[in-house]
């Protein structure tokens, strides 16, 4: 069977950037990420992962490119089929490449289909929008201006003598 992925990126501008792929259900996540990477314009050099994601696209489990873990097993995009990650029920993937830039890309299963005899595969089918040139800021929920609100107070820490601090209490 083909998967056909959409694969958007996260970005605030109004251009909506995205492509559509198909790749084999029995291809790797490293197979995916080779496509991913060549259809978006990157060399595919820097490193890369997949999260496991929920509808809501919440992050879950991390699927690497490389091993860098700290002596606890982790899971590698080359040992990872396709299928045993994304099928009907659980159809999105986080991807990230390049965590100095942070690259974020929702990639959402959209169709699955037989495979076309005479096509070659992974396949890139569609091309929407141009990549910009730096990766599009990250914009959190917080608002700094009241972060730290609650640690203000009327203390003045180079006021030793109106500290109230012990200085002999050992």
């Amino acid at each position: 069977m083909i998967y056909r992925f959409r694969v958007i990126l996260d970005n605030d501008t109004e251009d909506d950037v995205f492509r559509d792929l198909e790749i084999r259900e029995t291809d790797t996540l490293e197979d995916l990420h080779n496509i991913i990477t060549q259809s978006f314009g990157f060399d595919g050099t820097e490193m890369a992962s997949f999260y496991l994601s929920d509808d809501q696209w919440n992050q879950g489990e991390e699927i690497s490119l490389f091993d860098i873990s700290d002596g606890s097993p982790a899971r590698l995009m080359n040992e990872t089929a396709i299928n045993d990650v994304a099928h009907e029920m659980k159809p999105k993937l986080i991807y990230v490449y390049d965590f100095l830039s942070m690259w974020t890309f929702y990639v959402e299963l959209a169709e699955i289909v037989d495979e076309a005899e005479g096509h070659d595969y992974p396949n890139l089918m569609f091309v929407q929008g141009q990549v910009p040139d730096t990766a599009p800021e990250k914009l959190f929920e917080a608002d700094t201006d009241d972060l730290f609100d609650e640690f203000e107070d009327s203390i003045d820490v180079d006021d030793y003598d109106n500290l109230d601090f012990d200085e002999n209490w050992n």
